[in-house]
């Protein structure tokens, strides 16, 4: 399987490198909304979608006021996933697939520009989505990025293998053994990861399980302070996140030349494999 990593939603929060690392103090933070395209025998497959079409063309109603205020995203049709689906040469019904690691709106935005893909996520998640408590769970959703009525295809964690550790991973309906849900519930109920096994590695694409590099660096586990407070104010189980995290970075100590881990919007980690050999 090939994986193509795009980036489909620049955003541009203030804080400089207390949220980035690095750069002044005065100038904005730069994240992205790093998703997976991946060429497979069953079509193609999108993991996550970033920010859609619809929300170029309506930020205000698709986004809402405070997430625009908090990550001024750019806001370029041209990030879209559609859009760079279409620059590869393949049209939206080529994406037969989209696995999502969780339905935060910078993640589910793209749902309603691939209308025919069956949608795979966490049953928790969709339930949380349907059924959301309290105001956090009502900012964080938006259901009209799901109002055209995907096929969704569901998990639970009643039962499962193991990889790597981790337990209840589930096989995805339709896709090959090589494509796996990973429960990393924290962020939100029903949070996951999606691993992907190419070239006789994995890459284990681990949504907002954590925001910054660091977090899962072998050598030094770190991460700012403004991401360290962001992920604590938007958590939904700060037990369950903290201890996933801990099992990530664990992951890529014991398992680095084997497992390779991506998270959703550090963007130095996006154009490392961007700029890697394919």
């Amino acid at each position: 399987m090939r994986v193509h990593h795009l980036n489909c939603g620049t955003m541009r929060p203030f804080g400089g490198r207390l949220v980035g690392g690095d750069g002044s103090l005065l100038r904005p933070a730069t994240m992205v909304c790093h998703c997976l395209l991946i060429e497979t025998e069953e079509g193609l497959v999108l993991v996550d979608t970033g920010i859609g079409l619809d929300a170029v063309a309506q930020p205000r109603a698709s986004l809402g006021r405070g997430f625009l205020l908090a990550t001024r995203p750019v806001l370029d049709a041209g990030e879209t996933a559609i859009r760079q689906v279409e620059a590869l040469g393949h049209t939206a019904d080529d994406v037969r697939h989209i696995v999502l690691t969780h339905l935060d709106l910078d993640h589910a935005g793209g749902l309603p520009d691939f209308p025919r893909a069956r949608v795979h996520v966490h049953h928790a998640e969709l339930a949380a989505a349907a059924s959301p408590a309290g105001l956090g769970e009502r900012s964080r959703y938006r259901p009209g990025q799901w109002a055209h009525g995907p096929d969704w295809a569901t998990y639970g964690t009643a039962e499962g293998e193991r990889w790597f550790g981790f337990e209840a991973v589930r096989d995805l309906a339709g896709l090959p053994d090589d494509l796996l849900l990973i429960p990393l519930a924290g962020h939100t109920r029903g949070h996951s990861g999606v691993a992907v096994r190419t070239g006789g590695r994995w890459l284990l694409h681990a949504g907002d399980a954590y925001f910054f590099r660091g977090e899962v660096d072998p050598a030094h586990r770190h991460s700012t302070p403004g991401l360290r407070f962001f992920q604590t104010v938007v958590q939904q189980d700060g037990t369950a996140r903290h201890r996933n995290q801990a099992r990530l970075h664990e992951l890529a100590l014991a398992h680095g030349d084997e497992v390779d881990i991506v998270s959703a919007h550090d963007p130095v980690e996006l154009r490392r494999h961007q700029d890697a050999p394919v």
